[in-house]
């Protein structure tokens, strides 16, 4: 409770600042963060409004707008997280827009000598992070489903390291702390310090969710955002950071 007090406060802080000057604040998954900065970026050259992003995993995101933080673009990496604020009454079904997926990847230190051929060999590690599915982090729970539906999910269980979002699993399989992670695909490219030694290709369809925020003061500039994020300049920014478009 008392994270979540905190990153309402520093989000509502971040809200307040970026309503003054007109500019409009994104909360995004953490896996999207150097795609939704290109875009950004690019929205900005062609004359749109300023955009500030704030990160994390879509669970903490979620549950900071159903307090009151106020975003006026919600981007989850999955659609059960925008389910919940679009029952909070926080965003509308028709002004969703469901276009990108991803993969889970294995993930080891770059200088790791281990091979894995199936989930299974998941079992002969004594630790593996996680970003933790018990707090709703999307890659969590589809890595839990993967992997229960692989049977191996209660043998592993109690090996897993729980990690706030993707990004810190990731961190701590670079750093050397954890000996293998799981991840999306998109972020295991960020980082030369891990590689990939699986991937899921049969694990759960993953769908990513962005809707502007019904309360948001800069309603015409979050939709205008949204529509650039979904047209062929902003999908081709996503596709070239290795997510897949539906």
């Amino acid at each position: 409770m008392k994270r979540l007090v905190l990153a309402v406060f520093f989000a509502t802080a971040i809200g307040a600042a970026a309503s003054l000057t007109g500019e409009i604040l994104v909360f995004g998954a953490a896996s999207l963060s150097e795609s939704l900065q290109d875009a950004g970026k690019q929205f900005e050259a062609n004359r749109g409004g300023k955009v500030v992003f704030s990160f994390g995993s879509s669970g903490d995101l979620a549950r900071q707008i159903e307090a009151g933080a106020p975003a006026d673009v919600f981007f989850s990496a999955d659609t059960a997280r925008m389910d919940a604020v679009e029952k909070a009454g926080l965003v509308k079904k028709a002004d969703r827009r469901e276009f990108l997926s991803n993969a889970l990847v294995v993930i080891v230190p770059s200088n790791s000598t281990a091979k894995l051929t199936s989930a299974r060999d998941l079992e002969s590690f004594p630790k593996i992070a996680l970003a933790d599915p018990a707090a709703k982090v999307p890659v969590g729970l589809y890595a839990r489903q993967w992997l229960t539906d692989k049977g191996v999910w209660s043998a592993i269980e109690l090996r897993i390291i729980p990690t706030l979002d993707v990004r810190a699993a990731l961190a701590a399989v670079a750093a050397g702390d954890i000996p293998v992670g799981i991840v999306y695909r998109t972020d295991a490219a960020v980082s030369k310090d891990v590689k990939v030694v699986y991937t899921a290709t049969d694990g759960p369809p993953i769908t990513y969710s962005v809707a502007p925020i019904a309360s948001s003061k800069n309603a015409a500039e979050a939709a205008k955002f949204i529509a650039f994020l979904d047209s062929a300049a902003g999908r081709a920014i996503f596709e070239k950071r290795g997510f897949i478009i539906k």
